[in-house]
């Protein structure tokens, strides 16, 4: 029998409609499994009483007959990185230490106002700045499938979250990766939607035209409820797209008969782990075998993913980190001598390594003698990968590639190398910087016993296929029902 913590999150719906579990009852089982696995450091902040408060109030409207939606009374855990009213929001940053903010996300105050119980917030890379979830100022996040190796980031505390199994599912955000990579990572299933889908109003921004809000869940079914609950247009996030949101559990069983299943060449390339390389060709194969026609496609722009994200990224964050200065926003140095020091210590006290990096990389190259010879010419190439994305859904329904170009690799193992560490997001950037929709679910394991992703893309606002795809793959193997320390 599955344990409670481990069951995925479609089960407990179907558990509570029946009454045959209460909302206490896995909520209380989610605090205690953060409990006995607070060694991964995946919660920076646990709200139990809130929690619990939370879960009771569910009770009481399915006593009733009165529930808010399928997530009424549904553990869910955030990424520490959208306001919050009743917690701490940090962003995994000293800059941001204590901070309360004053009103929910759109996507906090949607999943409220739906029913689910908001166990806590979860650690990530500073600001969303990371690769591996070691960056955070409060200490590293594990894999719980290896303490010894990192869950992958920037939304590492939520992958880890659900893979351990103390929460039912998670929020997280994908500026070049930060969803799909830590999912691969863990054995999970994250989806970075279109941009546009998902409101960001709220959410403390990294590079504002990459920034984007997923699920992070146990399965698909999992995730496509995830979506239906948050996806919509959001009159406060001028980027939020005025599209209606189709029913994503209404297509997931249509299968892949005839489905045009497109392979780019680019993404299998020397340096990926030969046994990444193996688990997705026999995807592949089983992708064909369930009816799918394998198509070869090209993205001929794909080696200048990694360089043309670090232009924009970095000289977004510059702009948007701007407002933590100790005026505005954010830690304060004591006892400044002038206005000058008192701006220099209140950023060098508040933010990390990795974060200063990237704010003095995007200052540089937003400055006068750079902009035209880096950020312009950076534009244009997002331009020409947005095109190859275009041309290559006229031959395909869905892409499928590696998440990853590697297992979860150990603590410590990249964080003194930038470059290795930037270059773990090389197969999913261009999705970022072209808005389309890309998925990871797990499609084996490694002679580690550590999950292997699986990447699925779609045209942009085709979620809808996306997750029909994934499910039927999903469906056809089990890798989604293996659960870490189970």
């Amino acid at each position: 029998m599955t344990a409670l913590h481990h069951k995925t999150m479609a089960e407990l719906c179907s558990e509570l409609a029946d009454g045959s579990i209460s909302s206490r009852q896995a909520t209380q089982a989610c605090l205690d499994r953060e409990v006995a696995t607070r060694s991964l450091g995946a919660y920076l902040h646990i709200d139990a009483e809130g929690a619990l408060e939370a879960a009771d109030a569910a009770d009481g409207r399915r006593a009733k007959n009165q529930t808010l939606g399928p997530l009424d009374g549904v553990p869910i855990g955030l990424k520490d990185i959208f306001m919050t009213q009743d917690m701490p929001t940090t962003c995994g940053s000293r800059m941001l230490e204590g901070y309360m903010a004053p009103y929910d996300a759109t996507v906090v105050r949607r999943l409220r106002e739906g029913g689910a119980v908001i166990l806590g917030k979860l650690t990530l890379d500073e600001f969303a700045m990371g690769s591996s979830n070691e960056t955070s100022a409060y200490g590293p996040c594990r894999n719980p499938w290896d303490e010894r190796r990192v869950p992958g980031g920037s939304s590492g505390g939520s992958a880890a979250a659900v893979a351990a199994g103390s929460a039912f599912a998670t929020l997280g955000t994908d500026t070049g990766g930060s969803i799909r990579q830590p999912a691969a990572m863990t054995g999970t299933v994250g989806l970075k939607p279109t941009y546009g889908r998902v409101s960001r109003y709220g959410t403390i921004a990294y590079a504002s035209s990459l920034d984007q809000v997923g699920p992070m869940t146990k399965s698909v079914t999992d995730c496509a409820m995830m979506l239906q609950a948050i996806a919509g247009h959001d009159p406060l996030d001028s980027t939020s797209a005025q599209r209606p949101v189709p029913d994503y559990l209404s297509t997931l069983g249509k299968g892949l008969k005839g489905l045009r299943i497109g392979v780019p060449k680019e993404f299998y390339r020397p340096g990926t782990d030969a046994e990444v390389e193996a688990a997705i060709e026999e995807a592949l194969k089983a992708l064909e075998g369930l009816g799918a026609v394998l198509v070869p496609v090209s993205l001929p722009h794909t080696d200048y993913g990694i360089p043309t994200y670090y232009v924009l990224a970095p000289a977004e964050a510059s702009s948007n980190l701007a407002r933590f200065d100790g005026v505005r926003y954010g830690h304060r140095a004591k006892d400044p001598s002038n206005l000058e020091e008192m701006y220099a210590a209140s950023r060098g006290e508040g933010f990390g390594t990795e974060v200063k990096r990237r704010i003095m990389l995007g200052t540089w190259l937003l400055s006068s003698g750079h902009y035209d010879d880096y950020y312009t010419q950076a534009q244009k190439v997002r331009t020409l990968v947005l095109q190859d994305y275009i041309k290559a859904f006229e031959q395909a329904d869905v892409l499928v590639t590696p998440t990853a170009p590697l297992a979860a690799f150990h603590l410590g193992g990249r964080i003194k190398d930038p470059v290795q560490m930037y270059l773990a997001d090389i197969f999913t950037v261009t999705a970022n910087l072209a808005g389309v929709p890309g998925l990871s679910l797990p499609c084996g394991f490694n002679s580690h016993n550590l999950p292997i992703g699986l990447q699925m893309l779609a045209a942009p606002f085709d979620e809808a296929r996306l997750l029909q795809a994934a499910y039927a793959y999903e469906q056809a193997h089990k890798w989604h029902t293996m659960r870490a320390g189970a």
